[in-house]
């Protein structure tokens, strides 16, 4: 009998991305019958991941729940790692698992993206559909694996890569390299944040702190400038400025001492300029003597060229879409996605390079050449010129296989856009115009630098004026009319500030002198745009030359993960949004502390990405083994632990504050420490009077102003970010209180009798009322953390009504104003921080009363495709 043939299946990352495999290989290879899970041919079967299938995790016997994190239980150091289906994408992990184990599947093809990453996706695909022996270690699955290698996703580029295949034999470096960085992280992760997290929950309660080799230098980085920003004091500092009168008009200039020299060396004052004047008097006096005196003109003109910025990678393109648009570098991530997986207009976006191969010029005038031919009537007029004038040619400032590491430089593909939402508009613009205006010659410009000397008694004081005047505007004509600062690279001036004219030997009068006032201002608080380059930078800290070599165009994190990275921070409340400006939280803050006490620095410092970067490279290279790598991680993971469970909580070290509000209890000065605010008593030296307010109530830190406020009011919030001892966020309000003759810390739910601090009953008449309650039309009124009916207020003779609503609502705050709407109105406004018990995920809805269910109910945006069947309605009781 004859064989069957044997099929190939191809495993692509994302469905996108198994369509347009589809899509490419029909004409060559036959029409694809469509199934749920896959396509197939005579020759191939198509199917994807939705991009991690898998997660590694340690064997059963060595997992620990969250309840019981303990230093009894770590390091957690598995023999092997074990793989864990991810829930929501179990259903597809087992359909690829039975593709993979058809028998007339002969060989596999690994199609997800070209990188660590996606090599690593595949892998664990493919060891899962290997199964395990009887003792519980993986067995290979046994068919032969080859490599799609893509860089773009036009159907030309797809059928050139499956011509070129990679063998399993030269992938696998890689492959080991993107395992061992996965568990190397795993290990670092689970025992740090188990670490921590015990170490701070040793009071009881459960005071989640997480650290992470990427997540944690990150941090790092946010709090140093913070605290930068603290110790910063001002400094007033004055300069002068002079406007001088020629034959041909009035120029301003400024004054500076043509002495001054940059301090160098470590503890040089980095505030000092040659124009900043520190002596008030002194200023003023160069102010008197130079007013309406005659000065001494002389310049220099020289021209002065300014190239385009390279094309993007997927940092700088985040950076600038920030700085520009506002977005959030997870927003950038998603739309560039867009634009290459749906849409198919740029190439592979997760790129941390900023060149081209040698060899894509072809593809390069392809793609200009479609956008010159389109109907963008903003971009085709330069790409035709580009074109026209023979500009798009090999450069080695586009051009250069060095700089290219598994991706090149996102470009369009020459695929033009159909339907994109304004938002990927905005942002596939940004890299059309960078494509094209890197092949336009450079700006040119005439600088001028007028120096003008005014005598006056014994002394000369001078005096620059600079002039930037554009002459041809080269690339800078791509971007039209914006203004050219918007433009990275571009300078200051770019636009042209043309001087007047001043003839050779003409003595010019000083028609006004002034006096400015200034002050050194700190350093700005990062955003999300610098913070990506700090973190693309971060090699730059560290001191070790081969580290730093080895994280030259790394930094920290990826290019695909660094957003993750951020919103993560944000996620576990380490960092705030203020506008665009990221601030770290008072957990940031205590994590440092708690890691420069312990001594495991290494977990805040980039060299350990600098390390691990450099190690890998040798792996991938075949110059370290994946054991090697391995046995050094789980000795580090041991000693940080060991160092955490040693030391003594009460003796962290740290920069502490002392409160102005007295102890309540003796009226002593209270002072921070690394768990509590205490009293020290009345000299701030002593043991104090045994009074103090945990730092972290159900591990939620409480900043000193927080304290402050606490000690003064006795009563705080309500707050949100507390955990219960299982982990589960809830929100509360603080209270202190008298109890046995010591003043004590309590959560109030709103559930309590209110009373004064006294003990007496409050009186609700005196409390203004917010509306008619829905129930019995009595006035409702706050209570803590509770809108209550003034008929069902404790205290109300008789109490005949039940009416109450909190004033947080799955962690949304309901502010008086939104409770007044929904009691005059039957509904509050949409509100979008409510956050699902069940999915911890945020979503957006109004509350309404719901007379028939007679309590406060959710009200859900109407759905498009269904708009018919009107609002979905869920209880908030």
């Amino acid at each position: 009998m004859d064989q069957p043939t044997l099929k190939t299946l191809v495993i692509a990352e994302k469905p996108s991305v198994a369509l347009d495999i589809v899509r490419a290989l029909t004409p060559v290879s036959g029409k694809f019958d469509k199934h749920d899970e896959y396509h197939e041919n005579a020759r191939y079967i198509v199917t994807s991941a939705v991009g991690h299938l898998l997660e590694i995790a340690a064997p059963e016997a060595y997992e620990v729940k969250r309840g019981k994190w303990s230093f009894a239980h770590l390091p957690v150091i598995p023999p092997h790692f074990d793989l864990k289906p991810l829930d929501k994408t179990k259903a597809r992990l087992n359909a690829i698992v039975r593709l993979a184990r058809r028998k007339d599947v002969g060989e596999i093809v690994n199609a997800c993206d070209a990188g660590r990453e996606g090599e690593l996706i595949f892998r664990l695909i493919e060891q899962y559909a290997g199964g395990t022996d009887r003792h519980g270690n993986p067995k290979p699955l046994g068919k032969p694996v080859k490599r799609l290698w893509l860089q773009s996703m036009t159907p030309q580029a797809i059928r050139e890569g499956f011509e070129h295949l990679r063998s399993d034999e030269q992938m696998r470096p890689l492959a080991d390299a993107a395992r061992s960085r996965s568990e190397a992280d795993w290990l670092v992760g689970i025992n740090g944040t188990r670490a921590m997290t015990a170490f701070n929950s040793r009071d009881g309660g459960f005071f989640l702190t997480t650290v992470g080799r990427v997540q944690t230098p990150t941090l790092a980085i946010v709090v140093e400038r913070e605290e930068q920003i603290r110790r910063f004091r001002a400094r007033p500092y004055w300069e002068v400025h002079a406007t001088f009168a020629a034959q041909a008009g009035l120029y301003p200039g400024r004054w500076f001492d043509p002495d001054f020299r940059k301090p160098q060396g470590e503890g040089a004052d980095a505030e000092l300029r040659a124009e900043r004047l520190w002596d008030e008097a002194r200023a003023q006096a160069i102010v008197a003597a130079v007013r309406g005196r005659p000065g001494e003109v002389s310049e220099e003109s020289k021209p002065a060229t300014q190239s385009c910025g390279l094309l993007y990678d997927l940092t700088t393109l985040q950076r600038e879409a920030n700085a520009r648009y506002g977005f959030s570098a997870k927003t950038t991530l998603a739309l560039a996605q867009a634009l290459y997986e749906k849409h198919k207009v740029l190439t592979y976006p997760r790129t941390d390079a900023r060149a081209l191969p040698g060899d894509y010029l072809g593809p390069v005038r392809q793609a200009m050449e479609a956008l010159a031919g389109s109907d963008l009537g903003h971009l085709a007029p330069f790409a035709r010129q580009a074109l026209q004038e023979g500009w798009v040619r090999p450069t080695r400032r586009v051009f250069d296989d060095a700089k290219v590491s598994d991706h090149f430089a996102i470009i369009p593909t020459g695929q033009l856009p159909r339907g994109l939402s304004e938002a990927e508009q905005k942002l596939y613009d940004l890299v059309v115009r960078r494509f094209i205006a890197v092949f336009f010659p450079p700006a040119e410009f005439l600088v001028t630098t007028r120096i003008t000397r005014v005598r006056a008694d014994s002394a000369v004081h001078h005096f620059k004026t600079e002039g930037r005047v554009l002459v041809k505007p080269g690339w800078l004509a791509v971007y039209g009319r914006e203004a050219a600062a918007d433009v990275e690279g571009a300078q200051a001036g770019d636009k042209g500030q043309p001087l007047v004219a001043v003839q050779p030997g003409e003595t010019v009068r000083t028609e006004e002198a002034r006096l400015e006032a200034r002050q050194t201002r700190p350093p700005a608080r990062y955003t999300e745009a610098t913070l990506l380059a700090a973190m693309e930078a971060a090699g730059k800290l560290v001191e070790d030359e081969e580290l730093r070599l080895a994280m030259a165009d790394k930094g920290l994190g990826t290019p695909a993960t660094r957003a993750a990275i951020i919103e993560g921070l944000l996620e576990e409340k380490y960092l705030v949004r203020e506008g665009r400006e990221l601030v770290p939280t008072p957990k940031a803050f205590q994590l440092m502390t708690l890691l420069r006490g312990l001594g495991v620095e290494e977990l805040s410092r980039p060299e350990l990405t600098g390390e691990w970067e450099h190690k890998l490279a040798q792996i991938e290279r075949g110059q370290l083994s994946r054991q090697d790598f391995m046995r050094e991680i789980a000795a580090m993971t041991e000693r940080i632990v060991a160092k955490a469970k040693a030391f003594d909580r009460d003796s962290v070290p740290g920069d502490y504050a002392t409160l102005q509000a007295p102890c309540p209890q003796c009226g002593g000065v209270v002072k921070e420490n690394y768990r509590r605010y205490a009293c020290t008593g009345a000299d701030g030296q002593g043991a104090g009077c045994g009074f103090s307010l945990p730092k972290a109530p159900g591990g939620r830190i409480l900043a000193p102003e927080e304290a402050e406020r606490l000690l003064r009011e006795h009563r705080l919030g309500p707050l949100e970010g507390f955990r219960s001892k299982m982990g589960r966020p809830f929100a509360a309000e603080l209270r202190l209180k008298p109890e046995d003759g010591q003043w004590r810390l309590a959560f109030d739910f709103g559930d309590e009798p209110a009373q004064e601090e006294g003990g007496a009953p409050v009186d609700v008449a005196a409390l203004p009322a917010l509306g008619p309650c829905p129930k019995c039309g009595s006035p409702v009124v706050q209570l803590g953390n509770q809108y209550v009916c003034s008929r069902a207020a404790p205290g109300a003779q008789p109490a005949t009504c039940d009416f109450r609503s909190a004033t947080t609502i799955l962690q949304q705050p309901v502010a008086p104003e939104q409770m007044e709407k929904l009691l005059r109105e039957g509904r509050t406004d949409w509100l979008d921080g409510f956050v699902s018990n069940r999915t911890r995920r945020r979503f957006k809805a109004r509350l309404v009363w719901d007379a028939q269910a007679g309590k406060v109910g959710f009200e859900f945006e109407p759905r498009a495709a269904a708009p018919a069947r009107g609002r979905a309605r869920r209880s908030a009781g």
